[in-house]
């Protein structure tokens, strides 16, 4: 497949936020210095993530947000919290973490989504939202040869039974590869099909990713546990106000039509919101 090599240094938040409602997907270079993912990968070796059923060289481990170090401080990282604020608004709802390797030898994913509107005996509810991202942050370089990006841009969009988020393909014309330097974010929506490709090279990849949503759009069944109360109390400021109640919704329940926003501007809803500098 044809690999993604557009400027993302050069995007504007604007031409970012477009780039991940209409493509499904923005990468965010230079978001993690060398000295961070040092951390990152030190805390991340004292792991014991579990072989996937498919392959015994993709491995991982998954609520590691509260590990502690590095991988907490993620959580709130300024510069994609700055960028996730701009798209989705300031009211963001922080609700999982996990981690992955891929070592030599992975045979790659099939395509899928991570949208999982009806809930999964896995996850249950946590990735229903009807508006959600993940971040994944590339702890190496992404290459072609080891474990890359696979996306179908668009396919978020589409209405068609081949978009229905719980199918699974093994590969697609339209597939785009996306590399990167360690150290990139790379923002997805959860309904943009995806995977990672084989690893062919002699040096394992690492990835750690997560999941966001706008405070207004919860799940579709309100059953994920609460954070515990000690590990919150536990949590620098930044992080705290992020990982509120992953249940939590705004939903309209009282008989007749919803109240008015009386604003006569909304600018999240304007298609001059890619304009943004």
């Amino acid at each position: 497949p044809p690999t993604s090599k557009p400027d993302w240094a050069a995007l504007s938040t604007g031409n970012r936020i477009r780039s991940l409602e209409v493509e499904g997907y923005v990468a965010l270079p230079a978001t993690l210095d060398a000295e961070t993912v040092a951390r990152l990968k030190a805390q991340a070796e004292a792991w014991d993530p579990t072989p996937v059923h498919y392959s015994q060289h993709q491995r991982t481990q998954s609520d590691v947000q509260f590990a502690g170090g590095a991988v907490t401080e993620l959580i709130a990282h300024p510069p994609v919290i700055e960028f996730l604020r701009a798209a989705l608004g300031p009211d963001l709802v922080f609700m999982h973490a996990h981690y992955a390797i891929s070592a030599p030898g992975h045979p790659g994913m099939n395509l899928h989504t991570d949208s999982h509107p009806y809930g999964t005996s896995d996850w249950g509810y946590a990735f229903s939202a009807p508006r959600q991202v993940r971040v994944l942050y590339y702890l190496d370089d992404l290459t072609p040869d080891v474990a890359p990006l696979r996306v179908i841009p668009r396919s978020h969009l589409s209405m068609h039974p081949d978009a229905n988020p719980y199918k699974r393909y093994p590969s697609h014309p339209d597939e785009v590869v996306i590399t990167a330097p360690a150290g990139t974010a790379v923002v997805i929506n959860l309904a943009l099909f995806h995977a990672n490709g084989p690893n062919t090279g002699s040096r394992a990849r690492e990835m750690i990713a997560l999941s966001y949503r706008p405070a207004w759009c919860g799940p579709t069944v309100q059953d994920l546990d609460p954070w515990p109360d000690e590990v919150l109390a536990s949590l620098a400021p930044q992080v705290r106000e992020l990982c509120r109640d992953r249940n939590q919704r705004a939903t309209h329940d009282q008989p007749g039509m919803p109240p008015i926003d009386p604003r006569t501007n909304a600018p999240g809803i304007s298609p001059r919101r890619w304009d943004t500098a």
